[in-house]
């Protein structure tokens, strides 16, 4: 549940909002009461496995960063250790500049979302909301105040009476969500809150997660193993494997501009070829692909030599159908085709053997291409990037 030691003062008596307008219309982020939190060297071991592996970390006040990976990979033993529930061999974790390594999670002020919601099934929304302010002291008239300030931030104010057990799956994340904001704490960690959830309640509790985080200024410290979720609700993301961070950097930087093929293969879909360098002209590199095949694709800067072999990423959205005789274009012959509604995705696959896949606005009336059929398949350069 949400952090509940006495000893840690409330934060912020009224609720902040968000007035202002930026630049571009987007609602500004409110000023920030969201912590530092700097991870340095963290090691947690269970035996002979390393859960989680001499990690470095550095989180900005007021940042909602995720950690992302795939199961085992670290992420929620990571949190834990965060939050602390979970012991650590090496390393130290540092809460605006002061340690907190040994301090009991009821002690650190965090706010904790958990994956199974955790509510007291005896208790009402409203008890179950208020049951922090109520174990931190406040004064009944202020917690009334605070609980209702709460509820109408996530939209459960015409649920205060009910038991969680008459609430839908998504009425109840957004009431451990409110438990865990009610404080207005300087740190909300969430442990895969939204797997439990149908997709498309998924994807609405989302857009209302980003909103508060805009709305309450704090730092969000968020674990799944869902791209899609981390590339629509994260200011950055920690890519973890095997108990290391692999890469961190915006939703876009990573999607666009992976640093390895683990990364490329595990944000998004993406198309992985073989092929071999030609010749390298500053930011971009000629390349030829298994068929002979020659394009161009751009890279980071690494060093890339003549004849070398790499991997090139080109995601499925870049690769467009063209007319038969377009230069550049290769031939493909198609595998699949499976209709998406608004999307098309065609599986395809090249004379070197390199599987292509395709996701395009669905043609409408044109016919979709059959197993089998031969394609003509193109992308820009900028649209490929060399793996490191």
């Amino acid at each position: 549940m949400s952090s509940i030691g006495t000893d840690i003062p409330l934060r912020g008596q009224t609720l902040r909002t968000a007035t202002a307008t930026a630049r571009d219309g987007a609602p500004a982020r409110a000023a920030s009461i969201g912590s530092a939190i700097s991870i340095r060297g963290l090691s947690r071991r269970f035996g002979r496995f390393t859960a989680v592996d001499n990690v470095d970390l550095q989180i900005e006040p007021g940042e909602f960063i995720t950690l992302l990976g795939p199961s085992g990979s670290g992420k929620t033993t990571l949190l834990g250790a965060i939050a602390g529930f979970a012991e650590v061999d090496a390393g130290d974790i540092l809460v605006d500049g002061r340690s907190v390594r040994g301090v009991p999670p009821h002690r650190r002020g965090f706010g904790m979302v958990f994956q199974h919601y955790a509510l007291f099934p005896h208790m009402t929304v409203a008890q179950n909301v208020g049951f922090p302010l109520r174990m931190a002291g406040l004064g009944r008239a202020e917690s009334a105040r605070r609980i209702g300030e709460t509820l109408k931030l996530l939209h459960l104010g015409d649920y205060a009476e009910r038991l969680p057990a008459q609430l839908s799956g998504g009425q109840q994340q957004r009431v451990a969500i409110a438990r865990a904001i009610v404080r207005r704490p300087p740190v909300v960690l969430m442990d895969e809150p939204l797997s439990a959830l149908d997709r498309r309640l998924r994807e609405a509790i989302q857009i209302e997660i980003r909103a508060l985080h805009r709305t309450l200024g704090t730092t969000i410290v968020f674990v799944t193993h869902d791209q899609g979720e981390a590339l629509a609700l994260s200011d950055r993301i920690a890519v973890l494997d095997q108990g290391r961070i692999v890469q961190i950097g915006t939703p876009g930087a990573l999607y666009r501009q992976p640093g390895s093929e683990f990364v490329a293969r595990f944000v998004g879909e993406s198309n992985v070829l073989d092929a071999r360098v030609l010749r390298v002209q500053g930011e971009e590199v000629v390349l030829q692909s298994g068929d002979a095949h020659l394009f161009e694709a751009r890279h980071a800067g690494a060093a890339l030599a003549p004849g070398q072999q790499v991997k090139v990423l080109v995601r499925p959205e870049r690769v467009a159908l063209v007319a038969p005789g377009t230069p550049g274009a290769l031939v493909a012959t198609v595998e699949s085709t499976v209709f998406l509604g608004e999307i098309l995705r065609i599986d395809a696959v090249l004379p070197s053997s390199d599987k292509v896949q395709v996701r395009c606005l669905d043609p409408r009336d044109a016919r979709l291409p059959l197993a089998g059929e031969a394609v003509h398949l193109a992308w820009h350069a900028g649209d490929a990037w060399v793996l490191a």
